[in-house]
């Protein structure tokens, strides 16, 4: 990160920074967050208000623009994107936050004056002045099913038709919308054999019900020691479940590949547990980057990089392989906003082909009576369900096995969600080569 932010005490200023890099750069909000409040000089109070602020605009921001579009003469795209992120700003504390509406707008106005210069700030002045004596139903008056929800609940209109179409009750669906709006807390992981969960609690942790490994939050897991000495880590509670619910297929003395390991949770918990039970593990990232990354966490095992989709035969074969399949990541909403504006229908187009074409790599390297774990974040069905009936199609010899969980599917498969399950929507299915092709 070029710019520093040790000096900054304004948590309305540290949050505009943040939005920037996340708008501008391409950041990832809960990546830098942490480590720009880390190094700010605000207090608990001040830094619990700017982690509102970048969160909550970037979760609202189709909300607000509505707000914005209807108080503005200029469209959303002749607005330059700094004004528009502080008017976003501004919008959230009028219409999510108790923040009064003169405090609002007046800091609002100060910092348009500090960021995008004084002659903007009487423009951000007068469309927020606009939005404070607007209300929702003005704005979502004559608006479709879709559409209204997709204002109301700041979701764009396609992901809203993909939870449909899975769930297929507009009330569960609403209740969908409303748990990827609320902030997840931080789920701690004690790899097996490094931590255990009683020490995480002993550090603030509370227990998850049903979970040997697993605590939840409220706080910075930076400040718990056996996750800054990486006996311990952070991992949502769904990508745990999904590991474990693999590992349930365990035998002694297999040869385990994860085709897509980076940044390396998954990995770290798959070889931690290879590492007390035995069996031989390998690691596998395209992203030398993010490869670095997967060999700071891995317990037991080698880390190579490399294409997924084109493997060295020398490699061998392997007996377990997981695919933690690249996606849309919208079933990671709670602690990803920003990823609702990123990704489009053309997104999930191309992603989809390249997991087609990751499942056959995976064939190719699975022996005869190897299990494939296919794997997202996502619940759109076109990276789940379609997907794995494609697969089924192209490769005869292969056929499910049912994940060991009284929520998988009729036909055995695991969809977790946010408001059902307090996870992130991830999605597994269990795929066994039962010999030549049928």
């Amino acid at each position: 990160m070029s710019k520093s932010f040790r000096r900054i005490d304004n948590p309305r200023l540290l949050a505009f920074e943040v939005l920037a890099q996340v708008l501008l750069e391409g950041a990832y909000s809960n990546l830098i967050l942490p480590k720009v409040l880390s190094e700010s000089a605000l207090d608990s109070n001040d830094r619990a208000f700017a982690t509102e602020l970048v969160y909550g605009t970037l979760r609202m921001q189709g909300r607000h623009d509505h707000f914005i579009a209807s108080a503005s003469d200029r469209v959303l795209e002749k607005i330059d994107l700094k004004t528009l992120i502080v008017l976003r700003m501004g919008t959230h504390q009028l219409k999510q936050l108790r923040v009064p509406s003169h405090a609002a707008i007046y800091e609002s106005v100060e910092l348009a004056k500090k960021v995008v210069g004084k002659s903007t700030a009487s423009f951000v002045n007068a469309i927020l002045r606009k939005i404070d004596s607007l209300d929702f139903e003005q704005l979502a008056k004559n608006h479709g099913t879709y559409a209204r929800l997709s204002i109301e609940f700041s979701h764009p209109e396609w992901i809203i038709s993909s939870y449909l179409d899975s769930l297929k009750s507009r009330d569960e669906v609403i209740q969908l919308l409303g748990a990827n709006n609320i902030a997840a807390k931080p789920t701690l992981i004690a790899w097996p054999g490094r931590a255990s969960v009683q020490e995480l609690l002993e550090s603030g942790a509370m227990p998850i019900e049903g979970s040997f490994v697993a605590a939840s939050l409220d706080g910075n897991p930076g400040d718990v020691a056996a996750v800054r000495q990486r006996r311990a880590g952070v991992q949502d509670l769904g990508s745990q479940i999904v590991v474990e619910k693999f590992y349930d297929t365990f035998k002694p003395n297999l040869r385990w590949l994860d085709l897509c390991a980076g940044p390396g949770g998954k990995a770290a918990y798959l070889s931690a547990l290879l590492n007390r039970d035995g069996g031989e593990f390998l690691a596998n990232e395209i992203s030398a980057e993010r490869a670095k990354l997967v060999s700071q966490v891995l317990h037991h095992g080698e880390v190579r990089v490399g294409d997924g989709r084109c493997m060295p035969a020398e490699l061998g074969k392997f007996d377990r392989i997981i695919l933690d399949a690249p996606c849309t990541g919208i079933g990671a909403l709670r602690r990803r906003p920003e990823v609702r504006w990123r990704r489009s229908l053309e997104d999930l187009r191309s992603l989809t082909h390249l997991q087609s074409e990751l499942l056959n790599s995976a064939v190719t390297l699975l022996v005869p009576g190897g299990v494939i774990a296919y794997v997202t974040c996502s619940s759109h069905q076109a990276e789940t369900k379609f997907q794995i009936r494609s697969f089924l199609k192209r490769h005869s010899n292969f056929s499910r096995i049912a994940v060991k969980d009284e929520r998988a599917d009729i036909d055995g498969d695991l969809q977790l969600w946010p408001h059902r399950d307090g996870t992130d929507a991830m999605f597994l299915s269990l795929l066994k080569n039962e010999g030549t092709n049928r």
